[in-house]
């Protein structure tokens, strides 16, 4: 039953929330089984490695036998057809031994099995899955840097719009009807001499030159629509505007001119020209707004607010009011653009602005073309933005997009792309495997290899077949 404290119904039991964290059943290991031990009165004594007798070595095991079923996949996508097709032009002859499509698939498979550097070859040369599926010969680093340089500029656009093909394919098989599309950038700090590595915008290495990519996710699905990689002293505004575009028709090529899109961008998005186009391109914009002193005063001025969230004692923590506020170059009447402010007490990242002497809140505002929707909505919506730092965060450390291979621009903007690649064949292969990993859609890149890729396994040759063995994944049997 209920207690009673201070006036207060508490529960004397709370199940603790259910986490969608990876378990052991997943990478094949066994529950604990501490509880029958201590009911038996045993205590674990851990065994001594040194005590192990060693066989002679096994060229035959694989520590990435996942990368079967994960080959398999793309080829019932048609990848291979498809490099051939776009890049069998870049490197062709009757000395070829490694053909451009295959280099290409395995660029994919490095990223897939987690090499961040064209170096790590050399690690993952020796493993007998890996090698088997390069078709029995591993090209040394040398051969892989070459190729990377045989890209020009009309190849680098073919390989992004295969990137975004693959991006908008799980929006497109679930049959979405709206969908948001984050646009955000990045800095890649660079420690040599790189083409295009200039001096930009840098908040932990002021002064370093730099790469700054430019990425648009697609929220539903978390997987890359569009990118470029760009030099560092280029900023998001006006030069972006054709970028913006083809994304927005991209996805209505994929999910019908019907569907609902909705940009959403931080303060570097407050481009009145960038605005433009997206409404005119026939999507809703959510932008974070630049704090000008016009904009704060107007916000200053408003009285009338509606609560979002409440705390424990009943006051407000979450705030949002519709601020009436127009800058000189944006349009007028029913075309007009709205302000929204949104003020709390739970922001603990960001610029905090606070304007009224007594209270603990802090602003932000934004700036949306989405005459539809109420406040209370449009505020929520854009917190979800937030999701696009962490696919940058997992890009960084998963994949490695800020390891540059080459002092070669274009050489660098191919991998780059490469692993973004790498990235949405992986995001379509776990959405394949959904019904037996459950949650695994929410899961990163790091626990994905660990349950979908790096599996011990033993390739063997019998019957004038060959046979991989693999060690147990009940969850995926």
């Amino acid at each position: 039953m209920p207690c009673v404290l201070h006036g207060v119904k508490q529960n004397k039991k709370r199940r603790a929330r259910g986490t969608q964290k990876v378990r052991r059943e997943a990478a094949g290991s066994k529950r604990p089984d501490g509880h029958r031990l201590q009911r038996q009165g045993r205590r674990v004594r851990r065994s001594d490695g040194g005590r192990l007798r060693l066989g002679a070595p096994d060229e035959r095991l694989t520590g990435y036998g996942g990368l079967a079923a994960f080959d398999a996949f793309v080829r019932e996508l048609g990848l291979p057809k498809e490099l051939r097709q776009r890049f069998g032009e870049l490197k062709r002859g009757p000395g070829v031994v490694y053909p451009m499509a295959s280099q290409l698939r395995l660029f994919v498979d490095m990223a897939v099995c987690g090499a961040k550097r064209v170096f790590d070859l050399e690690g993952l040369a020796g493993d007998a899955l890996f090698c088997h599926l390069s078709g029995g010969h591993v090209p040394s680093v040398d051969v892989l840097y070459d190729d990377l340089r045989r890209f020009d500029a009309q190849a680098l656009e073919s390989l992004e719009e295969l990137v975004s093909e693959h991006g908008t394919a799980l929006a497109k098989e679930r049959k979405l009807k709206e969908v948001h599309v984050d646009l955000d950038t990045t800095v890649e700090p660079l420690f040599g001499t790189h083409e295009g590595a200039h001096p930009g915008h840098n908040p932990r290495y002021r002064g370093r030159p730099s790469y700054h990519p430019l990425l648009m996710r697609i929220a539903e699905t978390d997987t890359v629509l569009c990118a470029r990689l760009r030099p560092g002293d280029t900023g998001l505004g006006e030069a972006d505007i054709e970028d913006v575009r083809m994304g927005i028709e991209r996805v209505r090529a994929a999910l019908g001119p019907d569907a609902l899109v909705t940009v959403r961008v931080d303060a570097g998005g407050d481009c009145a020209a960038l605005m433009k186009a997206i409404d005119e391109a026939g999507a809703f914009f959510l932008i974070k707004a630049k704090q000008t002193p016009n904009l704060l005063s107007a916000v200053m001025r408003v009285t009338r607010w509606t609560t979002l969230d409440v705390d424990a004692f009943g006051k407000p923590t979450t705030q949002v009011a519709e601020v009436p506020f127009r800058r000189d170059d944006w349009p007028e009447g029913k075309g007009a653009y709205r302000v929204l402010a949104v003020r709390t007490t739970e922001r603990k990242s960001g610029k905090q602005t606070c304007l009224w002497e007594g209270l603990d809140h802090s602003v932000h505002l934004l700036i949306t073309n989405d005459r539809v929707h109420d406040t209370e909505h449009l505020a929520r919506d854009y917190d979800a933005r937030a999701g696009i730092e962490t696919l940058i965060a997992e890009l960084k450390g998963g994949y490695g997009i800020g390891k540059v291979p080459t002092s070669d621009f274009e050489a660098n903007e191919a991998l780059f792309l490469l692993k973004l690649l790498a990235l949405n064949l992986m995001r379509r292969f776990v959405q394949s495997r959904a019904k037996d990993l459950g949650h695994a859609l929410r899961w990163r890149i790091d626990w994905l290899r660990r349950v979908l890729i790096t599996m011990p396994g033993r390739l063997l040759r019998t019957g004038g077949r060959w046979l991989l063995r693999l060690a147990p994944r009940p969850m995926l049997c």
